[in-house]
């Protein structure tokens, strides 16, 4: 067997392989999916973006579905929690949060995958949902992400330190900054001074990067002829869950009619794969969250009231 190319980790690829090494070794992963018949929800949403003034950001399923989410966790709070557990101990803290900030997955301009910090989605509309989302990538293109990945890691390592971490931290510098083709390498010089003159606000920053309260990726976008759907992903420490949000797919469903019939008809469905920290979270304390689910896409009319104030005044008279 011979091998014909290396390819050598950079920053992003460090990163993500030390988080999901350790995510494998300390958490009790338990799946679970859940198939969404969002047929009539694709309606609302093409009715939703039609009554919209062209001159305004499209609102994708992928944001409505984030918004899905958030008002699953909203009632099933067990599941926007982080987890503190010493297993030497056995001694175990669930931290609920108030916010629900999304750790989301997103491919940038130069083709990288990086997760970002999508804060308190669950208390955004879906026009404040999708103004924050269109932001985070039109600053993305503005940035340079080995910068970006090196303060979080630089700040996640100095954080080791003072925990005491002293041979985590040791190890750390020696895998990143000893010459060599491991070596990341960061903007110097004229470069970095040009770089850092970018204002904040028009670039990512450390805090873009930070953890969130859960990771919610959305599969589908990446592979839109996706069969099948994700039958487990990664929970990121000290997160208790995690989604995936699947390519939507025809299927053939039995359907019940008023009249008590039933039928098998051609639906659209959406597999989402739910992923919880048995550590942290059984089964019933996620049976509120699906269903919240359940309750909206029997009704997806619904997603009217989360378009932001105005604009449910203006869906209100064009009933």
């Amino acid at each position: 067997m011979s091998v014909y190319k290396k390819e050598y980790f950079g920053i992003a690829r460090k990163i993500v392989s030390n988080m999901t090494t350790e995510s494998w070794r300390s958490i009790p992963h338990v799946a679970a999916t859940y198939e969404a018949d969002v047929t009539e929800l694709i309606k609302c949403c093409r009715r939703l973006n039609a009554m919209r003034p062209r001159s305004q950001e499209k609102i994708t399923l992928n944001t409505v579905m984030l918004k899905i989410i958030c008002e699953g966790l909203k009632a099933a709070p067990k599941m926007n929690t982080t987890l503190e557990f010493n297993r030497r101990l056995v001694r175990g803290t669930l931290k609920y949060h108030d916010t629900i900030d999304i750790s989301m997955p997103m491919v940038l301009p130069s083709g990288e995958m990086m997760t970002v910090n999508m804060r308190d989605m669950g208390n955004k509309s879906l026009r404040e949902m999708t103004a924050a989302i269109n932001d985070t990538v039109r600053r993305a293109k503005n940035s340079d992400m080995n910068e970006v990945m090196f303060e979080v890691s630089m700040d996640n390592t100095i954080k080791g330190l003072k925990n005491g971490k002293i041979a985590q931290t040791v190890c750390r510098l020696i895998g990143s900054k000893t010459p060599g083709k491991h070596m990341v390498k960061t903007l110097s010089g004229e470069a970095r001074k040009k770089y850092y003159s970018i204002p904040q606000s028009e670039r990512l920053t450390k805090r873009d990067i930070e953890q969130g309260t859960t990771t919610v990726s959305n599969l589908g976008s990446i592979h839109r002829n996706q069969n099948g759907f994700a039958t487990l992903i990664e929970i990121i420490p000290p997160q208790t869950t995690a989604f995936a949000i699947n390519a939507v797919q025809d299927r053939a469903v039995v359907v019940t009619g008023a009249d008590g019939r039933q039928s098998i008809e051609i639906r659209r469905i959406l597999p989402i794969t739910i992923v919880t920290d048995h550590r942290a979270l059984d089964y019933g304390d996620c049976v509120p969250f699906a269903n919240r689910l359940d309750e909206i896409f029997e009704r997806p009319e619904v997603i009217f009231s989360w378009l932001g104030d105005n604009e449910k005044a203006s869906e209100k008279e064009s009933a």
